[in-house]
């Protein structure tokens, strides 16, 4: 049997992050939620996420300066980013960081929970590997 996935949610729209929350959790998905950067980087010292869903855009620290201390503090998880507003300076940033997807908000919840499953099987394919080298 497949273990559930450990997805964070970090949106600082904290109505449409426990939305999004209870629509992933009824399909089998363990969902914890974080309205800031530094709330979400405190979750992580004391949990493991599989995933981290990553609003772009928020108050204070930003989703890029949360994915750079993600980056930091726990290298192997996996991250999704989610913005509302398109800005290449931001996505191409992202990117660099190491993201596995750049998703448009709203996103269809069928997209999302394709990207978490797929960025957690990378996730995992990736532990493997660097496990079979012995790094």
């Amino acid at each position: 049997m497949k273990k559930a996935v450990r997805v964070l949610l970090v949106d600082d729209e904290e109505l449409y992050a426990e939305s999004l929350a209870k629509v992933l959790r009824r399909r089998g998905m363990v969902v914890a939620t974080a309205k800031d950067g530094p709330m979400a980087l405190a979750w992580l010292e004391a949990n493991q996420a599989d995933v981290v869903v990553l609003d772009l855009k928020m108050p204070g620290m930003d989703g890029i300066a949360t994915l750079e201390q993600i980056r930091i503090r726990k290298p192997e998880t996996a991250v999704i980013m989610l913005t509302g507003h398109i800005d290449l300076e931001r996505v191409t940033r992202a990117l660099q960081g190491g993201v596995g997807d750049i998703l448009l908000k709203p996103c269809p919840v069928d997209s999302l929970a394709s990207a978490i499953e797929n960025a957690r099987e990378r996730r995992l394919a990736a532990q493997a590997l660097k496990e079979r080298e012995g790094v």
